[in-house]
């Protein structure tokens, strides 16, 4: 039941319409044509929308203030495309094409308008004829859509080392639920497609990545622990060998060098194909780390907050928490260079660069900066912020409010100026800065913003940055309880290039220099307190302490004269095969991890697909996902004929859960997905065929 407040009626309530950008619309009771428009209770304007070119203009005005469409359309009881009609009309043919004559200054009609009935043709032309562009457009990006140039690899498999090729009757197999993984796969990514292009009969190692990502299996040693011959009927490869043979077939579908190629179709596909979000994007990265006895470079551990030897994994995930893209950096990674390098990565597959979310580390002037000549817009925490001046702001101060994740918070925003000096001139440049008060937890802090002038409000740069920290738990946190996304199978060390360091003579020869600085300030501190000492003659003593020390001073002075000079003539980096008894940094080779985080982020995709899909038709936000992962742990059985693969699973004993496991068939069924050599693959909930 909804609370009044105090000098408010419910009848007032239901005259206001709010559209958004913080405008609203109160309609007139008795008029119903005279409407007032508000921005936060400050009254903007009053329209008579009888008069319809007036409406016109009125529509295309509020609009481009900010009003949220579908908002305005229902508030004015109009469609979409009508709005969309006007604006497109102005933009064409400008305010003539709304107006036909109208001055919306004045608030009259011209002499020499056109009749209104007149007018009403025109318009309704213009409104057949967008119509026609937009439908002219539609079937080009669709053309466009269909001749994708996706790069599958030139590799062949036989037929008889395709999957699924054995026929067999219904046989009763324990892993029967990751069946749905491989049928939405094969549908969406043309997974095996991909696959056997790049790595032809080497396929059936992603089989077995696949099986390990579904089940949760952590390492390849813990394939031991399955039933060979159950497994393989659900992969198609009849029998999965033993270990020493799966350890085979990894090695020979590393040494063909093809992750790279892999990954760069697979993400690609993925924009293209609108699988992946493209309006916000969020970096991070997490610790891969070594254990062996090679000398590698060292990345930072959270957790323990210490660095250790290591790899940094950066992923880039969208706003619903599908993987867009990673890359392995060795030791700490450079986000930076991450980022900056994403936007060439994907610049013809996006026409418009999304909008990145990342942690504020190691975050300062020149890397904003780098980001704003890049025209990528971001949002991130500021660092230091001082927190007592957080705490003396005005309550009056925040005052937008609205709620996420169950908190209330309180927002406005400020600006911050950064300076940075490059090649001896001054640069100066300004972020949004948006103050967010957490009311829940009474806690402030502060975010910076850029939005390359696309016009991003207070409340869209604040949900951005709640989105990612605020109270929503961490991607790989979500990944790593369900995949065995640190996994890290064959580790393997190479020979890195040409490695650089600081010279180590440099650093020897700069501690002799300080030590003959020191001695030489002694030396003069000594000299200046010593007495002169002269003989009877008037001459100066030749073995008095002063014309020791000054012969002293000038001998040091001479060696560091040397030193330096020493220091001069040698090379500020040398590289380290050129040393004797000094460890060179080996690099690990990431061939294989590649493979495997390319198979956990398409299971991990999928399984966003899928458990919306289940939500649908098992509306309970707290077990959903549990009831994902009850299918594709059932049971089942699977049979396959000459031109089918049928997958039976045994049924959930809940009713509800049973019916969205049916719903969830039933859709999967719907995709028609075919393999290779001609199959299609089905599934269904049912008893024991057997």
């Amino acid at each position: 039941m909804q609370t009044l407040l105090p000098g408010t009626t419910q009848e007032k309530n239901d005259n206001t319409k709010t559209i958004g950008a913080n405008l609203s619309l109160v309609f007139n009771k008795r008029n119903k044509h005279l409407i007032i428009l508000k921005n936060r209770d400050i009254i903007v304007k009053k329209v008579d929308l009888s008069d319809k070119a007036a409406k016109k203009v009125f529509i295309v005005d509020v609009v481009e203030s900010g009003a949220t469409k579908s908002l305005l359309a229902e508030a004015l009881n109009i469609s979409r495309q009508t709005i969309d009609n006007y604006i497109e009309s102005k933009k064409k043919f400008g305010m003539e094409g709304l107006t036909g004559g109208y001055n919306p200054n004045i608030g009259k009609k011209l002499a020499g308008h056109r009749k209104p009935a007149q007018r009403k043709r025109t318009q309704g032309a213009r409104a057949v004829t967008f119509a026609k562009e937009r439908k002219a457009k539609r079937l080009e990006n669709q053309k466009k859509k269909q001749q994708f140039d996706f790069e599958f690899g030139k590799q062949f498999v036989p037929k008889d080392e395709q999957p699924f090729k054995t026929l067999h009757d219904w046989k009763f197999t324990r892993y029967a639920g990751i069946f749905p993984y491989l049928i939405v796969l094969i549908n969406t990514n043309q997974w095996l497609k991909l696959v056997m292009g790049y790595f032809g009969s080497g396929y059936k190692i992603f089989l077995v990545f696949l099986l390990m990502g579904a089940h949760n299996i952590r390492s390849m040693e813990q394939l031991k622990n399955l039933n060979q011959k159950e497994a393989g009927l659900i992969l198609g490869i009849n029998k999965l060998p033993h270990k020493k043979n799966v350890w085979q077939w990894f090695y020979t579908a590393c040494n063909l060098r093809f992750s790279t190629f892999l990954c760069k179709s697979f993400f690609k596909r993925q924009l293209l194909c609108g699988l992946v979000g493209d309006c916000t994007w969020f970096a991070d990265g997490f610790l891969l780390p070594y254990t062996g006895k090679k000398k590698v470079h060292p990345a930072f551990n959270t957790q323990r907050k210490m660095m250790m030897q290591g790899q940094t994994n950066i992923v880039t995930w969208d706003i619903s928490g599908r993987i867009v893209d990673f890359q392995i950096h060795d030791g700490k990674g450079d986000i930076k260079a991450h980022i900056v390098e994403l936007k060439k990565k994907w610049a013809q597959e996006l026409t418009e660069f999304p909008l990145m979310v990342f942690d504020q580390d190691d975050c300062g002037a020149s890397f904003f900066n780098s980001l704003i000549k890049n025209k990528i817009q971001f949002v991130t925490w500021e660092k230091h912020v001082n927190s007592k001046k957080l705490k003396e702001l005005d309550d009056n101060c925040f005052n937008e409010a609205f709620e996420m994740n169950n908190k209330k918070y309180r927002i406005f925003e400020g600006e911050k100026t950064f300076t940075l000096e490059q090649n001896g001139e001054t640069q100066t440049f300004t972020l949004k800065k948006i103050y967010l008060w957490n009311q829940t937890s009474n806690r402030r802090a502060c975010g910076l913003a850029w939005d390359a002038g696309r016009y991003l409000n207070t409340l869209q740069c604040a949900q951005a940055i709640l989105s990612r920290w605020g109270a929503s738990e961490n991607i790989f946190k979500q990944i790593y309880d369900k995949h065995p996304f640190y996994y890290h199978p064959g580790f393997k060390t190479v020979d890195r290039g040409k490695q650089l360091i600081a010279n180590p003579v440099i650093k020897s020869i700069e501690k002799e220099v300080e030590l003959a600085r020191q001695k030489l300030d002694k030396k003069h501190k000594k000299n200046s307190g010593a007495r002169e000492v002269l003989n009877t003659d008037g001459s100066r003593r030749e073995n008095s302490l002063k014309t020791r020390l000054e012969s002293e001073i000038c001998q040091l002075e001479v060696e560091l004269a040397k030193l330096l000079n020493e220091k001069k003539q040698l090379p500020e980096k040398v590289d380290v095969s050129t040393l004797e008894d000094y460890n060179s940094f080996k690099e690990i080779d990431n061939e294989g991890k590649t493979l495997f985080d390319f198979v956990t982020a398409s299971l991990w995709n999928v399984r966003k697909d899928m458990t919306d899909w289940l939500l649908c038709h098992y509306p309970n936000e707290n077990e959903y996902v549990d009831l994902f992962y009850a299918v594709t742990q059932s049971h089942g059985w699977i049979k396959s004929e000459a031109a089918r693969v049928v997958v039976r699973l045994e049924p959930l004993l809940q009713p509800g859960r049973r019916k969205a496991q049916e719903q969830l068939c039933k859709k999967l069924n719907a995709l028609n997905a075919y393999i290779p050599i001609g199959k299609i693959l089905q599934i269904e909930v049912g008893s024991s065929p057997v």
